[in-house]
């Protein structure tokens, strides 16, 4: 039985991918920082580990009781909303540990395993914003915009090794909590710089618009595009997920 470790299980797009693999009869490793918030159901597929991507103590923890992993889904990450100016250096490198360096670190543990079993696969959750740029996401779209280049680079490396390795990259996702989260910490960070406050005015009522269209992109959609990246050996290197991100990566 093949095995997935998928990061960032606690809502959304992890949660929805960690169910979606147990449907599809695989063994799944769920992983989040607090594995009494999970809320998938019980089986005897399913295992929830606590993993905070962050730190490298907790991911060889996770990594020691996960065993050996076919599939690793780097998932877990942050969203922010705001100009260059108004994002401090702290919270610029907030965002690249958790969305970036996170991402090569799970990498590296289990690069060892399945370079010895010659088999393996990785999916990369990046963003859509690396396919379309969007104002006040310049800092979260260029520490996905790393991941996406870091992913194509390690393909080529890992080709030799069998293993693969593939971007999934997800649209606005209005149904899940990523937004909000976003907000609550432009909130405790200061909010939007003064000078900026009628283009954040003008670009906020254009995503709202967004939102409103039903062109949008649903944890169902991102979760069945990870199935996909995982297991179909044709899957294009980056592979949009969701109606506006399939949209944008034609042109539309």
């Amino acid at each position: 039985m093949n095995t997935v470790l998928i990061t960032g299980c606690s809502t959304g797009f992890g949660r929805e991918t960690a169910a979606h693999f147990l449907a599809q009869g695989w063994s799944v490793v769920a992983t989040m920082r607090d594995p009494s918030a999970s809320t998938l159901p019980a089986s005897d597929r399913l295992r929830v580990l606590a993993l905070d991507v962050t730190a490298a103590d907790s991911i060889a923890a996770a990594m020691a009781e996960a065993g050996a992993i076919d599939v690793l889904v780097n998932n877990a990450g942050i969203g922010w909303l705001n100009a260059v100016e108004g994002t401090s250096m702290e919270t610029v490198r907030r965002v690249f540990e958790t969305n970036t360096f996170s991402t090569v670190a799970m990498m590296q543990a289990v690069l060892p395993g399945m370079r010895e079993r010659k088999a393996g696969v990785i999916v990369n959750v990046s963003s859509s914003t690396t396919i379309k740029p969007l104002p006040l996401l310049s800092i979260y779209r260029a520490s996905k915009a790393a991941v996406n280049a870091l992913t194509e680079c390690a393909a080529l490396e890992l080709a030799e090794f069998g293993i693969r390795a593939r971007v999934v990259v997800p649209g606005a996702a209005p149904g899940t909590s990523f937004g909000s989260t976003a907000r609550a910490q432009i909130a405790a960070s200061g909010g939007f710089p003064g000078a900026y406050a009628g283009f954040v005015q003008q670009t906020m009522g254009g995503m709202r618009q967004h939102a409103a269209s039903g062109e949008v992109t649903t944890a169902q959609d991102v979760a069945e595009a990870v199935f996909r990246a995982a297991t179909d050996p044709d899957c294009p290197m980056i592979l949009p997920a969701g109606a506006d991100a399939i949209g944008w990566s034609e042109g539309r």
